[in-house]
């Protein structure tokens, strides 16, 4: 049987190997990244459209979720005492630069950016103890970033997340792919780089931790990773059914109801495969065009006059239970939810 170890990004040490997945919209808010750092793990809060409570959400959506930004990890602190918080932004956010700096005032401990490269990142976080780490798909993505990273910051990545085709929500592969995942033997990739990364973190004399996301559901498949040289996992679809998730508890029940063929490759209406829960919203955006109001300003790939359906709107409508007019993303493993846990149970399961 494989050790498992604590993670260790930096000064930071989690006693339990495990990222709580940043989920959005309103997933994974304090509650749920408050209750798994409380834990030993690392909680993770998304900040995709963060502020969608907030009063002034639909007149300043930019304003409602900078300010949602601090009050968030400001509740998760006071839930998770000494426990290690990190914010997952999406490099494909509109102000993204705005994001990183209000999470980084507010004290965040990482930050976890992906949906695109994060080349500027360091620069944005400047001097700050925030410890930073890309989300990648391929030996050539990780390659492009700690290089430019080193040439121009003079800075590596303090953690890497491969993110693997079984992930949920929006995808860095092509449809094609998605359709073949056996086919992308992407052992072998996650292998690579692992090898790439250590390499380069040799290289420096430092350490940088690459840790796995993307269909780990089990501490078996947290110990195949590491029997592979990860040093961590990342998991999300799992804490969606657990009583202390952000999410309302319809949208909790779309995955207990969820059965293998329900689970489907979407085209996102932002330009990228997703997978997700097949229900009667998903059936209908296939036919046509759903109406949407006012633009939020939620990603820049996305252009609001041709869109299919308004993203926000959808994902909104699923934190808040509106399961029949939702995107329900989740990951391959969503089926397996049978009932809701607590997050403690959970992390139990996954302690060394």
């Amino acid at each position: 049987m494989i050790q498992v170890k604590p993670l260790v990004i930096g000064d930071l040490v989690a006693k339990v190997p495990l990222i709580q997945g940043g989920m959005g919209v309103g997933v994974s808010l304090s509650s749920l990244a408050g209750a798994v750092a409380a834990e030993g793990g690392i909680g993770v809060i998304s900040t995709a459209q963060i502020g969608y409570r907030e009063p002034d959400f639909d007149t300043d959506p930019i304003g409602a979720n900078l300010r949602a930004i601090k009050t968030e990890i400001q509740k998760a602190r006071r839930i998770a005492k000494e426990g290690i918080l990190g914010v997952n932004i999406m490099v494909a956010t509109r102000r993204y630069e705005d994001y990183v700096k209000a999470a980084v005032e507010a004290g965040i401990d990482l930050i976890i950016s992906g949906a695109g490269l994060p080349m500027d990142l360091p620069k944005l976080v400047g001097a700050a103890k925030t410890k930073l780490a890309p989300i990648v798909s391929s030996v050539k993505s990780v390659q492009v970033i700690m290089r430019y990273w080193w040439k121009k910051y003079s800075r590596l990545p303090d953690a890497v997340v491969i993110e693997g085709p079984l992930a949920g929500g929006h995808l860095g592969f092509l449809k094609e792919q998605l359709e073949d995942i056996e086919g992308l033997h992407y052992d072998d990739e996650v292998r690579a780089i692992i090898e790439q990364v250590g390499a380069t973190a040799a290289e420096h004399e430092t350490d940088i931790p690459v840790i796995m996301a993307g269909g780990v559901y089990t501490r078996d498949d947290m110990e195949h990773y590491l029997e592979m040289g990860a040093a961590g996992v990342q998991m999300a679809t799992r804490f969606v059914t657990t009583y202390e998730c952000d999410a309302d508890d319809a949208y909790k029940q779309t995955y207990i109801d969820a059965e293998k063929e329900d689970i489907v490759i979407v085209q996102s209406p932002v330009g990228m495969p997703g997978r997700a829960i097949l229900n009667p919203f998903m059936k209908r955006a296939k036919e046509g065009r759903i109406p949407h109001g006012k633009c939020h300003l939620c990603v820049s790939t996305c252009t609001p006059d041709k869109t299919p359906y308004c993203i926000t709107d959808a994902l909104v409508n699923a934190a808040k239970g509106k399961t029949e007019d939702a995107l329900l993303f989740c990951g391959a493993n969503a089926y397996r939810a049978t009932k809701l846990e607590h997050v403690k149970d959970i992390m139990d399961e996954f302690r060394p």
